[in-house]
């Protein structure tokens, strides 16, 4: 149930009629009228929603924008059920006050649905593909990497909430200069165990990780890869490599709730001819001309600033070929939108990549990128130092030991991914209410042990129903801490449907720091176990209902909701 969607609509339709009435007595000239919006205002002395329609056709209509409101506001049907009454304010907003019950029936939807409020039908079954973390699995998981790890799950959970049907996928980047040096690396390291002379490479991989996993194949194959050509060897200590990094990034990922649907080799579109079929494509359709032995993308004429190399002189596809023939195996599989969530140092890929994909016949609009910003780590005030070169960042795996991974995953989505980010180590941890995710959590463990308190002590108390209490008078609830609290609770499906519409997970800690603050405010006002039945068993019903809201919005976003604290 969208009881928010449903009165704005009703609210949009009764203006549409008033302006009509209005016209049709000359008091308003006729005009079309604009799309308006039916917002709920920030200050609650304004009423429940906001219309600025009168401030939108004040030039048009040649009028003061008040006097346009109150020529609309005449017009409002009387005797409406909904409706408490209208009001004017500032430079020309309608207010609207619904009747103090009008979000009342919102909580026994809540309890009848109960884990699936909140999700709806809007994405209609489309099918959406994101593409996250996909890091060289060349080494451990770091700080960026988890950000992406939790604003891509979240946004899958969000969009799948919202009616999408989506895949998540981690793209392995096995083929390459850089696993070329993972080999070299890990056959350095392999011949300095066994102290034989050996020249790291220049841009080889210093981790720790590297030097443990070379140890791991010499426990298995003693000195035997020493009879091996340096190929042979480097061949076989790449494919050992890449199986343990993965099954330990699988782990870490698991570890932090989070599980892909696919994970794609980029080798496979070589071994597929997926490049060279892409390529050939590209030329079929005139994208391609010949320069110093080597093939070209028309990439200037869909506005990149130069063109680009596909295929090299000496035969070899660049990055960029296999990048381009990754895309479109995207959309040949079928998916109708692909959101990829890359760094922000990808930023000059973007436009390319969307360029190309508009050039192979695709909409380019489908393809969307979300750009992360980094993450800088402190410890209270002081930053903690990390580089990934020299084997010094802090891991997924050493994060999620130190911090949990609620408060991890909480942390990383409680900031647009565009926004640079602090994560405070010691904050994380804190068992206060500076701690967001403690403050959320506490509410919901709050609610947990009022109820099982309650139901320890009330016959009436039915657990086979939704409604616990089924005879709770729910129109007793007109306290101005109760109505808030119901209208937030009423609010979710909204706010789903639009984190899912903007690519904003972010909303999501947002609203559950808004409902837990809202709770502890109506709990503060408003004595649940008070004498009288009916009050007593209304305020219990409403405390169900945002236990169930707060941990519906928790598990959405990766975050256990605890029953006790």
């Amino acid at each position: 149930m969208n009881k928010i969607k449903e009165v704005k609509e009703i609210i949009r339709q009764e203006v549409l009629v008033a302006i009509s009435r209005a016209t049709e007595k000359d008091e308003l000239p006729e005009m079309p009228t604009p799309a308006f919006s039916v917002d709920a205002p920030r200050d609650k002395n304004h009423g429940d929603f906001a219309v600025n329609v009168a401030m939108m056709i004040s030039k048009q209509a040649g009028m003061a924008p008040r006097l346009i409101a109150q020529t609309i506001a005449g017009h409002i049907g009387s005797g409406l059920g909904w409706l408490d009454k209208t009001e004017i304010a500032g430079p020309g907003f309608l207010n609207f006050y619904l009747v103090p019950d009008y979000f009342h029936p919102i909580l026994d939807a809540i309890l009848a649905e109960d884990r699936s409020y909140g999700s709806s039908d809007y994405g209609r079954g489309r099918k959406v593909q994101i593409e996250f973390v996909s890091a060289n699995p060349t080494g451990l998981l770091h700080m960026g990497n988890a950000r992406g790890a939790a604003l891509g799950d979240s946004l899958a959970n969000v969009m799948n909430a919202a009616g999408y049907q989506v895949s998540r996928e981690y793209y392995i980047n096995d083929a390459g200069n850089q696993i070329e040096n993972f080999g070299k690396s890990l056959e350095a390291r392999y011949l300095e165990l066994l102290g034989e002379d050996a020249a790291f490479p220049e841009d080889g991989y210093q981790g720790e990780d590297i030097t443990e996993t070379a140890g791991r194949i010499l426990q298995r194959e003693g000195n035997r890869l020493l009879g091996e050509s340096p190929e042979a060897r480097r061949a076989y200590m790449i494919n050992e490599g890449l199986r343990e990094k993965l099954d330990a990034i699988r782990r870490s990922l698991e570890s932090f709730g989070v599980r892909f649907d696919v994970w794609f080799s980029e080798q496979s579109l070589h071994d597929g001819g997926k490049i060279k079929e892409t390529v050939e494509h590209m030329d079929i359709r005139g994208l391609l001309y010949e320069k110093d032995g080597a093939q070209w993308l028309r990439a200037t004429a869909f506005g990149d600033e130069k063109d680009e190399v596909m295929i090299r002189a000496n035969g070899a596809p660049t990055y960029y070929a296999g990048d381009i023939a990754y895309h479109r195996d995207k959309f040949e599989r079928g998916f109708q939108t692909v959101i990829n969530v890359w760094g922000a140092d990808h930023h000059g890929h973007v436009a390319r990549m969307k360029g190309a994909m508009g050039a192979l016949g695709y909409n380019p609009d489908d393809l969307e990128v979300i750009l992360m910003q980094l993450v800088r780590l402190m410890r209270g005030k002081e930053i903690v130092r990390m580089s990934k070169r020299s084997g010094q960042y802090i891991t997924l795996d050493e994060l999620t030991e130190e911090v949990g991974r609620d408060a991890a995953r909480f942390f990383f989505i409680m900031r647009a991914a565009e926004s640079q980010m602090d994560f405070d180590l010691e904050l994380a941890k804190a068992q206060s209410n500076e701690n967001p995710v403690y403050y959320v959590q506490y509410a919901h463990a709050r609610i947990h042990s009022l109820l099982k308190m309650a139901l320890s002590s009330e016959p009436e108390a039915d657990t086979s129903q939704p409604r616990l209490w089924p005879a709770a008078d729910l129109r007793l609830l007109v306290h101005e801490a109760e109505r808030s609290l119901i209208r937030k609770l009423a609010s979710l499906p909204e706010e789903l449907v639009q984190a899912a519409i903007d690519r904003e997970p972010h909303r999501l800690p947002r609203y559950a720091m808004d409902l837990a603050g809202l709770f502890h405010v109506f709990y503060d006002k408003c004595r649940c176990l008070v004498d009288t039945a009916p009050l007593r068993h209304a305020r219990l019903q409403l405390c169900d209902a945002t236990r169930i809201v707060l941990r519906n919005v928790l598990e959405i976003i990766g975050v256990s909701a605890p029953e006790r604290m």
